[in-house]
């Protein structure tokens, strides 16, 4: 099975218990695909110590973060798509260092930045 990267609308769905994201994680980690989630994400979305569902989802999941060389490289095809969104940039810079498909809610601007990252990464709609 492909790597997959996780933004933000996947980590929102499983704080609201989304049974759909639930059965997709699941159905990963028995393939032994372990999701990747870039720190930067997890501080888009987190709140609350009681967002356990969250943290649930996390346990099962790989956090990257955000080196000083990463910010960088995120921050190369942000410029070239023209786009101000640090969380995406991360996201799809971590998807084509991985060559990992990115499951989203945010189809088009991920697609600008892989596309401006040179990745062949698929994008799974969330």
């Amino acid at each position: 099975m492909t790597p997959v990267v996780y933004d933000a609308g996947v980590l929102i769905a499983a704080d609201r218990n989304d049974r759909a994201v639930w059965a997709d994680h699941r159905i990963r980690l028995e393939a032994g695909t372990i999701p990747v989630v870039p720190a930067p994400v997890i501080a888009q979305v987190s709140r609350s110590p009681a967002q356990v569902q969250l943290r649930r989802l996390l346990r099962g999941c790989q956090i990257t973060g955000l080196t000083e060389h990463k910010a960088h490289a995120a921050a190369e095809p942000m410029g070239r798509a023209a786009t101000r969104d640090v969380v995406d940039a991360a996201v799809a810079q971590t998807a084509a260092n991985l060559r990992a498909d990115v499951v989203t809610g945010n189809r088009a601007d991920i697609r600008r930045l892989l596309q401006a990252a040179g990745a062949t990464s698929q994008i799974i709609d969330l």
